[in-house]
């Protein structure tokens, strides 16, 4: 994207094609049938003629590194041999969107084999005749959406196969490759030092939308990035308490107020690929003894999980791990009473976390294949939204993101449960009431023999508030 931006190598994608390759060989799927998919295409703004930023579909954006929309691709699997197809623009194209490249250009971009246009597809297929067609399609278990088979005119003439593709697919995604894992920290590198800009230029009476401004333009201008990897929530005070503040009907417009907590989940994305991060601190720079003490407590936390994690701990395990430090520290607060037995059973660190500890990430902030056939989610209060089930493997990229929250749709019902009410100190959490929320998010990458945190950020509150003052 320019000066020291990163230089993505279209060997990453040519890498994932050969480990797809190597999954489906493994799995005896016939040489002859290819890989078809379609990529994403351009969209307007309902019924006018604006034209929405295009942003590349993600398996097509894993396999092939396209940035332009109306493409296809197609993968040989018995040779690899892997063809685009570009669509056919009009002349008038050359006059308001700029040169109409010829095919050689995006062979030569993309180091593909061949590079020809959609209406050729049929042609190209009938000569190669496949012993069957490989088309995507799968569930995703975030959004519950359908990803969409490639579609032309003429598929009906071929043998399709809608069950091989998607989960060989969703595995490779799982596990980044080196160059992955390379560019990813460099997107956590940008994040992070946006993330360290915002900390900087916080203080009281500035707007929550002027940080979200602030995280943009550095991401942008220091690195390229010109879209986020989702919408930046920058929440004050009890807004921070409100899990996906930031949207359209709340759309970071309260006014930093002295002596609330502030709370930044905001991450960049650049080539596809996602950040995901966290940041919680006092918007006057100095943390007050309760504000030190909940985000102490999801300090711990953060901190218990990355020293636990590593290939064969189940995730669901970490969670656990997670909620039962944030119990602990909560009882020591003295906001929650009983025995950590009768705390557990009765899932009381969940009126506190209810979200689930993390994810995985990568292309999407919310990456495919925590659930893949097998894994089943965990019917439980704070556990049942976790967004990955399984059992780390090396390769596996994933957010630690414990937090402790005040969310009123939560504690009044349960101070008025009999059944629970007990376990909770209601004078002690009355103080807490519109104390609003703390998450401490990083992006972890699970290694050989333990972890890697891609994230880079001051954590301590001796770290913070250091540097929100000057350092």
């Amino acid at each position: 994207m320019g000066q020291d931006t990163f230089r993505v190598p279209m060997s990453m994608h040519a890498d994932s094609r050969t480990k797809l390759l190597q999954r489906l060989q493994a799995k005896n799927v016939d040489p002859g049938c290819v890989v078809m998919l379609q990529g994403g295409a351009s969209r307007m703004k309902y019924d006018t003629d604006r034209e929405f930023l295009f942003e590349q579909e993600s398996f097509f954006q894993y396999l092939f590194g396209v940035k332009e929309p109306g493409f296809y691709g197609a993968i040989q699997v018995g040779t690899g041999k892997t063809i685009l197809f570009m669509p056919r623009l009009p002349e008038e194209w050359g006059v308001w969107m700029g040169r109409i490249q010829p095919p050689g250009h995006f062979q030569d971009t993309y180091e593909v084999d061949e590079v020809l246009f959609t209406d050729e597809i049929v042609s190209t297929l009938a000569a190669m005749k496949p012993a069957s067609l490989l088309l995507l399609l799968g569930k995703n278990s975030d959004s519950g959406a359908m990803s969409i088979p490639a579609q032309f005119p003429g598929i009906e003439n071929f043998k399709t196969n809608f069950d091989i593709l998607s989960p060989e697919l969703v595995e490779c995604r799982v596990h980044k490759s080196d160059a992955e894992a390379q560019l990813l920290r460099w997107i956590n590198e940008i994040a992070s030092n946006a993330h360290v800009q915002v900390m900087r230029k916080m203080a009281p009476g500035l707007m929550e939308y002027q940080m979200e401004a602030e995280f943009l333009h550095s991401i942008y201008e220091r690195g390229g990035c010109r879209f986020t990897a989702y919408t930046c929530i920058c929440g004050c005070g009890p807004n921070s308490a409100t899990l996906h503040y930031g949207h359209q009907g709340a759309p970071n417009d309260r006014q930093l107020t002295d002596g609330n907590m502030f709370l930044n989940d905001s991450g960049a994305q650049y080539h596809g690929y996602a950040s995901d991060i966290t940041c919680s601190y006092p918007v006057n720079g100095k943390f007050t003894a309760p504000q030190k003490d909940i985000y102490e407590a999801v300090l711990d936390a953060n901190r218990a999980v990355q020293k636990a994690m590593k290939p064969g701990i189940p995730w669901p395990d970490m969670h656990r791990l997670a909620v039962r430090t944030i119990a602990e520290r909560l009882k020591e607060i003295g906001i929650i009473r009983g025995s950590m037995d009768e705390l557990l059973a009765m899932h009381i660190p969940a009126l506190f976390m209810p979200h689930g500890l993390g994810h995985f990430m990568g292309l999407d902030v919310h990456d495919p294949g925590g659930y893949p056939e097998g894994v089943s989610r965990i019917d439980e209060p704070g556990i049942r939204s976790l967004r990955a089930g399984r059992v780390l493997e090396t390769g596996m990229v994933i957010t630690v993101e414990p937090g402790i929250y005040f969310i009123d749709a939560i504690l009044d019902p349960a101070l008025a449960n009999r059944s629970i009410s007990h376990l909770l100190v209601p004078e002690k959490l009355k103080h807490f009431r519109r104390f609003g929320g703390i998450r401490i998010e990083d992006d972890v990458l699970v290694t050989s023999n333990g972890a890697e945190n891609l994230t880079r950020v001051p954590r301590t509150v001796a770290e913070i508030e250091a540097v929100m003052n000057g350092s």
